[in-house]
């Protein structure tokens, strides 16, 4: 199977300058990847890359099998792109902005007129100009732009701003009932715990490099950062009989012990706690979290994050 994006050893140069230098990896089709890193990472600069906005310095990028830049552009209706800030005509109402680029991508009327409701912008809002817009609203349009079509490939640069919380919620929702339907999605955001449970790839970049690439528990494990126990005994008793084993637990205020146990012995030490159902009352387990485990990625290079 042709790999909805391939890139190969792709460097952008401005100078003496690398944007982007020797980045490789590929996406499959229904795929969902967070493209993860600090601002100037070379996180746009890929999108643009992917797109056919700029030609690579060096390597090969090739979007549903063609070269963006001088391949068969017809491969360009099957992508969808939300860009970080969404700029429309102010003086063009939402259903004109609108027509305008399914036009464009030779959407007939009868298949994006749905858009509005999808996105959560009402019909009236759909006759307003969009110098009457809201931030959030204008983020809605644009992300009904991007699904024109019913894109094979959504790039998505930070598609959540200005989304108040019930609208990332719905967001989301919209945009994995289009990746069970086959949509490969890269969607870069500095929101790592909105991209936690619903990413099931992460590629992190820095300094225009790829420094990691896996799912987010492979990660975890190349880290080697330790989980968090926390559990509550039944009684004193039960609590002090912990302090002699080999995992060292220290007492909280709320009378839960907890340890910072390593991955390779965290399922021994949780076999070990509930192996007396009776001893404990509450148990808590915490797994490193992405922002955690991009801090680490960025640390090993000597950049804080």
């Amino acid at each position: 199977m042709t790999a909805t994006i391939s890139l190969e050893h792709v460097s952008k140069f401005y100078g003496d300058t690398a944007a982007i230098n020797d980045v490789s990896f590929s996406l499959g089709e229904g795929e969902l990847v967070a493209l993860v890193g600090h601002n100037g990472a070379g996180k746009t600069t890929l999108i643009k890359a992917i797109l056919g906005l700029l030609r690579p310095t060096d390597g090969k990028v090739r979007v549903l099998g063609e070269d963006p830049v001088s391949g068969n552009l017809i491969v360009r209706r099957e992508v969808g792109y939300l860009p970080e800030s969404v700029t429309f005509h102010l003086a063009l109402t939402g259903r004109e902005v609108l027509s305008f680029y399914a036009k464009l991508k030779r959407v007939p009327a009868d298949r994006w007129r749905n858009l509005f409701d999808q996105v959560g912008l009402a019909q009236n809002a759909a006759d307003r100009t969009i110098r009457t817009y809201s931030k959030g609203m204008r983020q809605r349009l644009g992300l009904a732009q991007a699904l024109l079509g019913e894109p094979r490939l959504l790039l998505l640069d930070e598609p959540t701003s200005g989304l108040d919380p019930a609208l990332r919620r719905s967001f989301y929702d919209l945009i994995l009932d289009f990746q069970k339907k086959g949509t490969t999605v890269l969607l870069s955001s500095h929101a790592l715990s909105e991209l936690e449970e619903r990413a099931e790839r992460v590629v992190i970049i820095n300094g225009g490099n790829k420094i990691a690439d896996g799912t987010l528990d492979e990660l975890r494990q190349i880290a080697c950062l330790p989980t968090q126990i926390r559990f509550k005994p039944s009684s004193e008793s039960a609590a002090h009989s912990w302090f002699d084993g080999p995992v060292r637990w220290t007492e909280r205020k709320d009378k839960f012990l907890e340890a910072s146990v390593d991955h390779s012995e965290k399922i021994a030490v949780l076999s070990a706690v509930t192996s007396d159902p009776a001893a404990l009352t509450s148990m808590t387990v915490i797994e490193p979290t992405l922002d955690d485990v991009y801090a680490h990625f960025l640390q090993r290079q000597g950049r804080k994050p």
